[in-house]
């Protein structure tokens, strides 16, 4: 049987941000009394010829907020710093399931990250990021000591295994 909501039951709703201010509008949401979540993630980055894990928000310009229809007071919320609107669908805030927010929850790390950085698994599909060999694909054979890699690459014509730097590869998604 389906639970309706009343009109006095907390429901998830979604802020927009401004760019790169999701940190400071929900830290400001919070100082005002609200209950909000901004899922993070650790992603790999290139910086210097080296890759860093920087966290950062999983929804870029997202955060959730938690309300109450008839209790909570909304007017301050859009003239919060770093909040931009309250996401609508025509003229109505636009909730999100409390099952949604769950899931999202469900796949965090004890450190409440999600690990969007791929994994390098046998047989995947990799990219070179630098070197002499940069912007080739090849597949991933295996790990061949802590920091190197051994990939099949495609040079003039014919196969060929190549060790490299695993911080030099990274997993191509799809």
């Amino acid at each position: 049987m389906t639970r309706h909501k009343n009109r006095h039951d907390k429901i998830w709703y979604l802020i927009y941000s401004r760019p790169g201010q999701e940190t400071v509008a929900r830290q400001q949401l919070e100082r005002q009394g609200y209950t909000t979540y901004l899922p993070m993630v650790l992603n790999a980055r290139r910086r210097n010829g080296r890759r860093r894990y920087v966290r950062e928000p999983l929804f870029p310009r997202y955060l959730f907020i938690r309300l109450d229809q008839v209790t909570d007071n909304w007017a301050p919320i859009r003239s919060t710093i770093g909040v931009s609107t309250l996401v609508r669908f025509g003229m109505e805030p636009a909730p999100v399931s409390d099952s949604l927010i769950a899931a999202i929850r469900a796949r965090e790390n004890s450190d409440g990250l999600h690990e969007i950085r791929s994994e390098l698994s046998e047989g995947s599909t990799v990219r070179v990021l630098d070197g002499p060999m940069m912007g080739l694909e090849g597949i991933f054979l295996s790990r061949s000591g802590e920091q190197r890699a051994m990939v099949l690459l495609e040079l003039m014509g014919k196969l060929a295994r190549v060790q490299l730097d695993v911080d030099a590869i990274e997993a191509i998604n799809g």
